[in-house]
């Protein structure tokens, strides 16, 4: 039955259910599916989210352009995983027939689907015609979607936004050109090329293509909770949800969203268990890129994380210049200060075993940490419990 959308305010509950979702002869293990994002998830980053109960990864965007395939970037962009079945292969380009060589080559060498991405809203993308730009030419898009579903044997996908802009959001006429195309399911972000990822995600498009079109459809957008992931799905009918940034330092998030909309009765991991995710994650990104690339890498992964471990955010004036705090961590403004320093200190280490070791000590800081967290005064928590050199050696001091 159709539905009329209606303002994001009425969203309602969605029921538990157990999900599966189709793409083609693929039937995933549920419906909620790790977003790519470029430079985030690389795969130390997909295989810790498939361990936790995502039910697909998509690779990193990868440029058609064949030319460029043995570029650093590229070589451990186009890196599988044996837990990535299916594999998901997604190519960014503007021309038809150069994305359906490169379809037809990354299914060659083992890709089971691949993704067109049509959503990116990035200036660098953008000003080549490719990503989100794509969507003002909607003969183009016809003209792109035919030749890469002709020239592969396996699913297309396709990832698109609401539109150009909050005065042209044609995502129903470009979700029409794709079915009819053949693509076998369809993402669809709830915000436009112009508003990039400023405001709040809106969901009443996507709930219009979703009765527009008979394939399957993810919403995506602002879903950081079972919560919200619940309500967007009752709102707009889509099969399923795709997770983005909120994954960053949660990737656990998925797997819990997916389980507990199955009716699952699961809570959040730990800090203790989040802060050995990460130490596993930082080790894997070691071993994935050479030292020198993975230490840097890992420095913004540490921040998600550390981010997404207390309720409030970095807010305190002045806490970037603190460069040897001696705190005992009684108030959240205290905890803040702390947080950055620990942040900034982290930053700072140049080897990967300093980091592992750096990690360590916040680990067995874990039930302290967790007190203060939950904002039990009657705790206190030192820096001075972190090793001595990470806080006083003087190629850390600012």
């Amino acid at each position: 039955m159709s539905r009329t959308p209606s303002s994001q305010s009425t969203l309602q509950a969605f029921p538990p259910a157990k999900r599966t979702l189709k793409i083609g002869r693929h039937v995933l293990p549920n419906a909620v599916v790790l977003a790519p994002m470029a430079g985030v998830t690389d795969l130390p980053m997909r295989e810790l989210c498939l361990e936790l109960g995502a039910g697909l990864t998509v690779g990193e965007m990868v440029t058609a352009d064949l030319s460029l395939n043995e570029t650093r970037k590229t070589r451990h962009r186009r890196q599988v995983s044996p837990l990535e079945q299916p594999r998901s292969v997604q190519l960014v380009g503007s021309e038809p027939r150069v994305l359906a060589e490169a379809a037809k080559h990354y299914v060659d060498t083992g890709a089971d689907i691949i993704d067109i991405n049509m959503g990116c809203p990035a200036k660098k993308v953008c000003r080549k015609a490719a990503g989100s730009a794509l969507l003002a030419d909607e003969a183009l898009v016809g003209a792109i979607l035919d030749a890469v579903v002709e020239a592969v044997d396996v699913p297309v996908t396709l990832k698109i936004r609401t539109g150009v802009n909050p005065e042209s959001k044609n995502g129903v006429s470009v979700a029409r050109i794709a079915e009819q195309a053949g693509v076998q399911l369809l993402t669809i972000h709830g915000r436009t090329r112009a508003d990039r990822f400023k405001g709040s995600a809106e969901y009443d498009t996507i709930a219009a293509v979703v009765d527009a079109i008979s394939i399957p459809v993810l919403a995506n957008g602002d879903i950081d909770s079972t919560h919200k992931a619940r309500r967007v799905l009752a709102h707009t009918g889509a099969a399923g949800v795709m997770i983005g940034r909120a994954a960053q330092g949660k990737l656990w998030l998925p797997g819990l969203i997916a389980k507990q909309l199955g009716g699952e009765q699961c809570s959040a991991p730990s800090i203790g268990q989040q802060l050995h995710l990460l130490q596993r994650h930082v080790n894997a990104l070691h071993q994935f890129y050479d030292d020198y690339l993975g230490v840097r890498i890992a420095r913004k992964h540490v921040g998600w994380y550390l981010d997404g471990l207390f309720v409030s955010p970095f807010s305190q004036p002045g806490a970037a210049e603190q460069t040897q705090p001696d705190l005992a961590l009684t108030d959240l403004e205290q905890r803040d200060v702390a947080l950055k320093a620990w942040k900034k200190r982290f930053n700072q280490l140049e080897r990967a075993h300093d980091q592992l070791d750096y990690l360590e000590a916040l680990h067995h800081l874990a039930p302290e940490l967790l007190a203060f967290n939950q904002q039990a005064q009657e705790e206190t928590v030192s820096l001075r419990a972190l090793p001595t050199s990470y806080l006083t050696s003087g190629d850390l001091a600012a």
